[in-house]
């Protein structure tokens, strides 16, 4: 598959993706543990489809010490035994924060009451703005059909 954009050699698309991971950066800098942060990229890019983050976000997650079994496991979370309720929460956080046009009222009271019990305010507002970026990376790469499977973990580290 070839890009319908070369986005790496577009003075604007430089600029913009610049500004994006140095939000992503603030957001890593959180206290939400840095794998609960790649499950959260892992599911968004899952259900929109982003061969490019998906790719990306399993090596840099691999190479920062994830299993491969849980990395498998992320798209059956919920009847998978592997993972932690705070975790359950980040990726039901994730889930309904990216189909927010599949539901009325966008994050239902009892999703964001569940994530709450395990994250505090600071850390919500990580979740929140991690999972409004993947969003956005992702709808980049897949509205210009961003190949994937040659990212190298850490590659834009």
């Amino acid at each position: 598959m070839d890009a319908r954009l070369n986005v790496f050699s577009s003075p604007a698309a430089g600029k913009l993706m610049k500004h994006l991971v140095s939000a992503a950066k603030v957001v890593g800098g959180s206290t939400v543990p840095y794998l609960t942060l790649e499950l959260v990229n892992l599911r968004c890019s899952q259900i929109n489809g982003c061969g490019f983050c998906t790719d990306m976000h399993i090596k840099d997650a691999v190479a920062a010490g994830e299993s491969q079994l849980r990395l498998n496991l992320v798209a059956a979370w919920r009847e998978a035994t592997c993972f932690t309720e705070a975790e359950r929460a980040a990726l039901e956080l994730a889930e309904e924060g990216t189909r927010l046009a599949d539901a009325s009222g966008g994050v239902s009271d009892e999703v964001w009451a569940n994530a709450a019990k395990h994250y505090d305010e600071e850390q919500l507002f990580a979740l929140v703005s991690q999972i409004a970026l993947i969003n956005s990376f992702n709808r980049l790469n897949v509205i210009t059909r961003q190949p994937a499977g040659d990212y190298v973990a850490g590659q834009f580290s």
